[in-house]
């Protein structure tokens, strides 16, 4: 089992930038992809950003390149999400996810509970 937690959302102006953590615990990750993804109010959820753990090789969504980073910290078994120029568009309740890898939240078997973020105008 894998166990997800993330962290550091919250409320922030339009071209603010924000980092949001996520922590995995419960089993080896030298396999595995972390990715990010979102959901907004009545809307579906969003692939954002993904990195595989071994390579670190990442993907992005096409809303977010140029502006989001995705990260690890390997020792620290924590994944990072690094978002700048944030838009009103970005909020959303923002979820860390583990598993196999890729653009589909099929791709991942564990979710953690996520973080909302907001950006006002």
């Amino acid at each position: 089992q894998v166990q997800l937690v993330e962290s550091g959302g919250g409320l922030v102006q339009a071209g603010d930038s924000l980092r949001l953590s996520c922590t995995a615990s419960g089993r080896t990750f030298s396999s595995y992809a972390m990715g990010w993804f979102r959901q907004a109010a009545g809307k579906q959820r969003e692939f954002v950003a993904t990195i595989r753990w071994s390579s670190g090789t990442t993907t992005y969504g096409d809303s977010v390149k140029g502006r989001f980073t995705i990260s690890r910290d390997s020792a620290a078994n924590t994944a990072y999400l690094q978002m700048n120029s944030l838009k009103p568009e970005d909020t959303a309740v923002y979820y860390c996810a583990a598993g196999a890898g890729g653009m589909s939240r099929l791709g991942y078997a564990y979710w953690g509970q996520g973080t909302q973020v907001t950006v006002s105008s």
